[in-house]
């Protein structure tokens, strides 16, 4: 088998998967390549100028300036955000990335910036206290992501699970009726209840506390240093703090650090 070890290490090594990227690299070609999920409202959104917008990118605007290069935004989505980095496409991944044990196999992650809950998500007259509730029911999540792991682990009987590509497109399927409930991050209430006298959709089911970090390629150690030192930084400051005022109405929740 060492001749099939060999074969993956230089396959992944043509791939660039391998090459540990430090920041004066980064600093040396002048700009920082960031992948965002610009469907994933309040943290990714398209602004009025079609531009990516958003609480991420706002952190990635941070992240550029405190580097002193210029920032270039790729958008992806919770499916290809991974392939994205281990190929070399993007520098780092700030978008809704949460920190999980599978996905550190794969990834390195910073010290988390933002924390938000994984709940489901239903109309406030439907009736759900617990999964039981859920039986006979379709629930709507975002391919790949943290509700859409939690709930396919507990296979739940007679809960159809519908996967959709984005937060976005599960959130309308949500609204249209296409699906009773939705497994998301709690800040899909404040798409799913904006512009609203009287709050439509309520959290039924809370499945977990989420913690962002900002993703890298294994290996990257002088980058994920100076990530933290830039998240410290910003914690302290209050830049963060106020990052998460302007896009969640809500201030910076307490964050563990490695």
């Amino acid at each position: 088998m060492r001749w099939l070890a060999l074969f993956l290490m230089a396959s992944l090594t043509m791939l660039g998967v391998a090459h540990a990227q430090s920041v004066d690299e980064i600093i040396s070609k002048g700009k920082v390549v960031v992948a965002v999920d610009p469907t994933s409202a309040p943290f990714g959104v398209t602004g009025t100028d079609g531009q990516p917008d958003g609480y991420d990118v706002d952190v990635a605007r941070l992240l550029a300036k405190y580097m002193g290069v210029d920032l270039e935004l790729v958008p992806v989505t919770s499916t290809n955000r991974i392939p994205y980095l281990l190929t070399n496409r993007v520098d780092l991944v700030i978008s809704l990335f949460s920190i999980t044990p599978e996905r550190a196999l794969q990834v390195w992650f910073s010290d988390p910036y933002a924390a938000v809950g994984t709940v489901i998500t239903a109309r406030k007259d439907k009736a759900i206290k617990g999964f039981d509730d859920l039986k006979g029911l379709k629930i709507g999540v975002p391919r790949g992501t943290i509700p859409d792991i939690i709930l396919t682990k507990k296979a739940l009987p007679d809960v159809e699970i519908m996967r959709f590509d984005d937060e976005a497109t599960s959130i309308q399927a949500l609204v249209t009726g296409q699906v009773d409930a939705l497994g998301s991050s709690t800040t899909a209430l404040i798409v799913l209840n904006r512009g609203k006298a009287e709050k439509e959709f309520e959290p039924k089911i809370t499945l977990v506390e989420n913690h962002f970090g900002i993703g890298m390629r294994r290996g990257q150690q002088d980058l994920r240093q100076w990530v933290n030192t830039f998240i410290y930084a910003i914690k302290t400051n209050g830049e963060l703090d106020a990052i998460a005022r302007k896009w969640t109405g809500d201030g910076l929740k307490p964050l563990p650090t490695f």
